[in-house]
């Protein structure tokens, strides 16, 4: 059997495990899905939820709600109006600014998933969590907090210090 690489190297490669994990849980939440007959992917859901829970938004918003890139909100987005869940209409204040809104189908998709596929798929990762020490919830907000104030090119100076 061939050593898993990734988890041996601990900090050096904690990016790509949480990239693997990331992926894993995608997938098998993309089961969980398809298993209630929902033709979306899971990674829609965020835009969706945030739509609901914020109302319309610009594409920037969107991006800033769910934590990606502007283009990859675009791409997401025309996905989303594709499979006529969103709407998109320009801001009555500004012509040139774009809202996303659910559509109808959308909202009867987010009030369907908020009865059944959301809360089964939280429970079954609290589940996955639930014998793990401490917090994870809270250690992954202070990892991504922490990335926000200073990235890795700015930390570990001890180390570069000392290969001079």
């Amino acid at each position: 059997m061939v050593d898993d690489v990734v988890r041996s190297l601990g900090f050096l490669c904690m990016g790509s495990r949480f990239r693997r994990i990331g992926e894993r849980l995608q997938a098998d939440t993309q089961q969980v899905i398809e298993e209630y007959g929902i033709a979306i992917q899971a990674a829609q859901y965020p835009f969706l939820a945030a739509i609901d829970r914020a109302g319309p938004l610009t594409i920037g918003e969107l991006a800033q709600a769910v934590g990606i890139t502007q283009p990859g909100a675009t791409r997401t987005v025309g996905q989303l109006l594709e499979l006529g869940l969103v709407d998109m209409r320009a801001a009555p204040a500004d012509q040139r600014r774009r809202l996303i809104s659910l559509s109808q189908k959308g909202q009867s998709l987010v009030d369907y998933s908020k009865q059944t596929v959301w809360p089964r798929v939280a429970a079954a990762v609290a589940e996955l969590c639930s014998d793990l020490g401490g917090p994870i919830l809270e250690q992954l907000e202070a990892i991504e907090d922490g990335l926000a104030e200073a990235p890795l090119a700015r930390r570990g100076s001890i180390v570069k210090e000392e290969t001079r």
